[in-house]
């Protein structure tokens, strides 16, 4: 049985992937988003996978995330690879004494909007805690700036093991400009940033203890958004993904970028009533 320690302790090693990229094809330029169609646009109510019954055919396998012997980093590997895609955010902290840390977080999500509320999940590390936990935890601010394609080589930049005290910012080139409502300054290149204050730190209350030091839930409540002039309508109200182009997190070091997307209404009960006068009632009936 592999000691827990060595479950926290044992880091990913993702130095090694093809580190010039010479075996990939080229980066394609920037071109316009397209919409497509949905996979099935003649769906009906009850028909399940668009699939023809392929995804029925193939078996699953179990996968216990205690059992005996498994590495933890398994369960991470699982996990980044399965929930995807991620959004990426970009948190911008300032500590008691003035000092601005940088930090990448796909562990991150809107969870409501009124008001607006978002959560970043801080995983537990080894040694000493990471720098935008304890500040978040000591000073209560942050910026949350989204990652977009023309930032993606800086962002990774600034997720570096740095020793304490090297600033992320001037390892990535990124660049600060002030906040309104909170000390940490926001990215200037991000076309979407959150200033933010923390209503709650939550310390997990799990089954079983962890293997290494213990994760917390940041949950932050927004307090301004600054949209890039190009992305925003004149209402405030939708940001153009065309200027956004954001960047999603997959498993290991792969990302995806946004190229084309569909659009598919959800219907209420009276609406889906009027189209399909004949199937809904049936299928109600059967249930």
């Amino acid at each position: 049985m592999i000691p827990r320690e060595q479950f926290a302790t044992t880091p990913v090693d993702y130095t090694s992937f093809d580190r010039d990229g010479s075996s990939k094809p080229s980066w394609k330029p920037t071109r316009p988003i397209s919409v497509i169609q949905n996979p099935a646009p003649e769906w009906k109510y009850g028909e399940g996978a668009n699939d023809n019954g392929e995804s029925l055919a193939k078996s699953h396998v179990e996968i216990d995330p205690f059992e005996e012997g498994r590495p933890m980093s398994y369960n991470y590997s699982l996990l980044v690879s399965g929930i995807v895609p991620r959004p990426i955010g970009l948190v911008s902290t300032t500590s008691v004494s003035g000092d601005h840390n940088l930090a990448p977080f796909s562990y991150f999500q809107v969870v409501d909007h009124d008001p607006p509320v978002f959560v970043v999940g801080l995983s537990g590390r080894q040694g000493r805690p990471k720098d935008t936990l304890r500040n978040l935890e000591t000073t209560k601010e942050c910026c949350l700036n989204v990652v977009s394609e023309h930032m993606v080589e800086a962002v990774n930049a600034s997720s570096i093991d740095a020793p304490h005290g090297t600033s992320e910012w001037d390892i990535s080139g990124l660049h600060q400009m002030p906040c309104s409502t909170v000390k940490p300054p926001r990215v200037q290149e991000s076309v979407f940033s959150i200033e933010g204050r923390l209503i709650d730190l939550v310390d997990y209350r799990t089954s079983r203890r962890p293997s290494g030091e213990h994760g917390k839930l940041a949950i932050i409540e927004a307090t301004r958004f600054w949209a890039r002039e190009d992305a925003i309508d004149s209402e405030g109200r939708n940001l153009k993904l065309d200027v956004l182009r954001p960047v999603g997190q997959l498993g290991g070091i792969s990302y995806t970028r946004t190229s084309e997307n569909f659009e598919l209404a959800r219907k209420n009960w009276a609406s889906a009533l009027e189209t399909d006068r004949e199937r809904i009632p049936e299928l109600t009936r059967s249930s």
